[in-house]
């Protein structure tokens, strides 16, 4: 069984100009509830599904598989149950941890997360100056959930 065990934060304002490249993720959820969701991704011409488990802590079980480019572009338009996500990764290596950027576009633009996988959850970590506060726990922020309920719609709540 594998186990995800990632922490995320929000990138300050000042410095979200540092995160403009990356690579496009296109994803959406096939099925998503409180205790599990399955999604299909699309990164360049590959295709990807994944089952997760709820969040227990920091902690939740993950399975990720390759599937053929056609099979998850045919779930992307055809399948999904919400919004598609798209968002562009910029990887960083720092202080031998590898920090997952997230600059969000389409319905969820303007929302820039990081995010670092760790191996334990008691893991200590240093956070570079460009981190603003962490958003772990808030399910607002979890991707099932920005394709629910996106970033634009928060600032009509």
């Amino acid at each position: 069984m594998s186990k995800e065990i990632e922490r995320k934060f929000l990138v300050k304002p000042e410095y979200r100009h540092l995160f403009q490249e990356g690579k496009l993720y296109r994803q959406c959820y096939l099925f998503s509830d409180k205790d599990k969701v399955v999604r299909v991704r699309v990164i360049d011409v590959k295709g990807f599904l994944a089952i997760k488990s709820k969040l227990s802590g920091y902690t939740r079980d993950e399975f990720e598989y390759e599937i053929p480019f056609t099979d998850a572009e045919y779930m992307i338009k055809n399948l999904c149950r919400s919004s598609i996500i798209e968002k562009y990764r910029s990887e960083l290596l720092i202080n031998n941890f590898l920090w997952e950027v997230d600059k969000f576009v389409g319905k969820n633009e303007g929302l820039i997360i990081a995010e670092i996988e760790l191996k334990d959850e008691k893991q200590s970590i240093i956070i570079p100056e460009w981190v603003d506060r962490e958003v772990t726990a808030d399910s607002r922020y979890y991707n099932s959930n920005l394709a629910e309920n996106p970033f634009c719609n928060w600032m009509d709540s």
